[in-house]
Parts: C-alpha cells; sequence; structure tokens
C-alpha cells in the first residue's frame, strides 16, 4: 500500500506503539485521525510530530462507548476526506493476578477495551474501507494470544480472540481492496501497564525487578515496533511477529504447545501477584 496522502485512524495513538505508528505514518506524507481516550496524550502525539503536527487530527473517544465510535467515521471524513486504514493498537492488560482473584468488573473492563473496542471499530470503518481503491486494516493482538502467561489470561483470550477475528476479516475480505494485517508484539518498551490502571510505574518497577531479580527484561522498543508495522502496512502483509521472543514463542507453541506454556510459567510465574 502507498502509504503517502492516505489516511489511517489509529487508536491508542495517546501512547505507546500507537503513537509511534501515527508519527511515523505522517513522517511517510500520510494524514492521521489519532483517537484515544487521554486528551493530553493526543497533544503530546501531535507535539512530537513537529511541523508535520498539521497532518494529525485528535479525537478523544471511548472505544468501548458505541455511540461515541460509531460518530468517528463522520468526524474523519470532515477533517480529512477520505479514510483509508484503520489500526486496532489500543489495548490494556489486567492485573497480574489469577483469574481467581481476579473481579467481573476487571474482567469485563479487559473484553470490553481489547475485544468489543476493536469490533466496535472495525464495524463502522469497514463500511467506508471497502470503497476505497486499497485500504488497511490492522489488529495488533499480543505473544499473549498463544503463548499463556500466567495473571494474563482474560487479557491473554481477548487478543486471542482479536487474532482469530483478524484471520476470519482477511478472508471475508479476500475478494476486496482491503487488505488485513494481524500483529503479534512480544515485550515492548511502553508503559501498557500503567496505562491500563493496574498498577503504579514505581510498582510496576518493583514487580519487574523482583521478577527478573533486578535485571531488565529485554524489550523491543515503541519506535521498532512502530517501524514493523509501518512496513506491514506497506507490504500488505498477512501477520507479524515483533520481537525475537514473539517469533520464537510462536515457533515453540506451534510445535510443543506445552512446553511452551512451560518454559512461559518459568519466567513469568513471579509477577503473579
Amino acid at each position: 500500500m502507498q502509504i503517502s496522502g492516505k489516511v489511517f485512524a489509529i487508536t491508542g495513538a495517546g501512547n505507546g506503539m500507537g503513537r509511534e505508528v501515527a508519527l511515523q505514518l505522517v513522517a511517510k506524507g500520510a494524514r492521521v485521525a489519532a483517537l484515544d481516550v487521554s486528551e493530553a496524550g493526543l497533544a503530546e502525539t501531535v507535539s512530537l510530530a513537529g511541523a508535520k503536527g498539521g497532518s494529525i487530527s485528535t479525537h478523544v473517544v471511548d472505544i468501548t462507548d458505541r455511540a461515541q465510535v460509531e460518530a468517528l467515521p463522520a468526524a474523519i471524513i470532515a477533517a480529512h476526506g477520505q479514510v483509508d486504514g484503520l489500526l486496532n493498537v489500543a489495548g490494556i492488560i489486567q492485573k497480574f493476578v489469577p483469574v481467581a482473584d481476579l473481579g467481573f468488573d476487571q474482567i469485563e473492563r479487559v473484553i470490553n477495551v481489547n475485544l468489543y473496542g476493536t469490533i466496535n471499530t472495525i464495524k463502522v470503518f469497514l463500511p467506508e474501507l471497502v470503497t476505497r481503491p486499497e485500504a488497511a486494516l490492522v489488529n495488533v493482538a499480543s505473544m499473549g494470544a498463544y503463548a499463556p502467561v500466567p495473571g494474563q489470561s482474560i487479557y491473554g483470550a481477548t487478543k486471542a480472540a482479536v487474532a482469530q477475528l483478524s484471520r476470519s476479516l482477511h478472508s471475508e475480505l479476500m475478494s476486496t481492496n482491503v487488505a488485513v494485517t494481524g500483529v503479534f508484539p512480544g515485550a515492548i518498551g511502553t508503559n501498557i501497564a500503567a496505562n491500563s490502571g493496574v498498577m503504579t510505574a514505581a510498582e510496576l518497577e518493583a514487580l519487574a525487578a523482583k521478577a527478573g531479580e533486578g535485571k531488565a527484561r529485554k524489550t523491543t522498543s515503541p519506535q521498532e515496533a512502530g517501524r514493523q508495522i509501518v512496513e506491514a502496512i506497506e507490504k500488505g502483509s498477512y501477520e507479524i511477529f515483533i520481537g525475537q521472543d514473539a517469533a520464537f514463542m510462536s515457533r515453540l507453541s506451534r510445535l510443543s504447545p506445552k512446553r511452551a506454556a512451560a518454559l512461559i510459567y518459568s519466567q513469568m510465574k513471579d509477577l503473579l501477584g
């Protein structure tokens, strides 16, 4: 897909991977409708875009609110004239606790953001995307979709659902000009725990030190993750795995699911709160 001149709606564009994708798309000549629940985060994204900030419109939206999401296509078309791509990057994790210790309110929040939020945006933008000469639909799942992480069972279940949704949409849209890409990031250096509201930055640092015995876990930078997602849009990739951890665990999970689960458990069990 040719990036320059296209218009992309990006959820979660107020921080992390969503922000990086927005900045890199704008740098390649695209226009971006940046969607996020945080007005301050969106303002920072525009500020970071510098002189290119004029290519970004900001839309404060809760993607779990269907009425708010339904109003987005008209607002973005009013600002940019069209929508050529939808990137579902927004997502949250759960508290690092077993399902038995997770409240139903927390379970529903993770499901609503990760799964229903993604479904909401897909439903309202697809009618516009299928009319474009070429279009992109990108859904960010997770390594947790296939590599079970103790203490992230609900999160993993929602991301597995997003992964399968992407694959099914790819099949449904084969006869159209919409390219569907599934994204499976491994450990990315973002503030997802703090942004998810499950713990403070200080609590996360203490937990990571406990789990890693003081050693920082290897992560992929948001900038590199953003680069790979933009490249996947250009190539029309079916699926991409971001980080050596995501690629390795994908292979191991296919060859020996039980061994993969045991490996993840040995590395992550100490994260359980």
